[in-house]
């Protein structure tokens, strides 16, 4: 499960800058170029290599991204934020559900952050027992509360599975996506559950790190695509 830290939003004294967006390139890619090299080649037709060359590529890819410092996620952060924001669907989204990010993920409490201040209806999920996504309703980063394994979540009433359909933008989290779309999470299927709730007209983006845009990914008959991809330098790449 992605979710949600704990820290305030992010200083907007970083957005747009380059340096630290240099270093984000340069040590996810080269991490990134081995799992892509080692993880995806040779998988074999059919479905019974997925999960195995999934689970390859995806300790491959989170080795990478812990060679990340603060600062690199950070500026990460605010240059997908600046990307993000600029989308004609964003600006044009009434609810937008997104996600507070944990961990090695690129930070996205200055994005969940500026949607809201903007007037945004922000949705954030709530991790339920069995891995599937509630959601409610983000009201600030003093609206945040302890949920489960020591993430954040709202503490506004939850609003349902089906919330995320009411949605004009859905943002999502992801170790790595390929140019079909295809994405590549934590392995509990958390996300897949939500994205096949949303219908296929809406705009749904996944946010990476530089690098992390492979040419293939190892993709199963319940993985579903994405319509863009956001990288902290790339800005927005859409997919066919």
């Amino acid at each position: 499960m992605h979710g949600m830290a704990s820290e305030a939003p992010g200083d907007d004294r970083l957005a747009g800058g380059s340096g630290d967006a240099d270093a984000v390139s340069n040590g996810v890619s080269d991490g990134v170029a081995g799992a892509a090299a080692h993880g995806v080649a040779g998988v074999p037709d059919g479905q019974d290599g997925w999960p195995a060359a999934k689970a390859a590529l995806r300790r491959r890819l989170l080795a990478a991204r812990g060679r990340l410092t603060d600062a690199d996620r950070s500026e990460a952060g605010h240059l997908l934020r600046d990307a993000v924001l600029a989308l004609p669907e964003t600006q044009m989204a009434g609810t937008a559900a997104a996600y507070y990010s944990v961990g090695t993920e690129p930070d996205t409490r200055g994005l969940v952050y500026a949607l809201w201040k903007r007037g945004t209806y922000v949705l954030l999920p709530l991790l339920l027992p069995g891995g599937d996504l509630d959601w409610a309703s983000y009201e600030g980063p003093g609206s945040l509360v302890a949920g489960p394994h020591g993430l954040l979540q709202p503490a506004e009433p939850p609003r349902g599975v089906t919330a995320v359909t009411s949605a004009d933008l859905v943002i999502v989290p992801a170790l790595a996506a390929d140019r079909r779309g295809f994405r590549l999470g934590r392995g509990g299927g958390s996300y897949d559950r939500a994205l096949a709730r949303v219908g296929a007209p809406v705009p749904t983006v996944a946010l990476l790190y530089a690098g992390e845009l492979l040419d293939e990914v190892p993709a199963g008959p319940h993985d579903l695509p994405v319509r863009m991809i956001a990288r902290p330098r790339e800005g927005i790449t859409r997919v066919p």
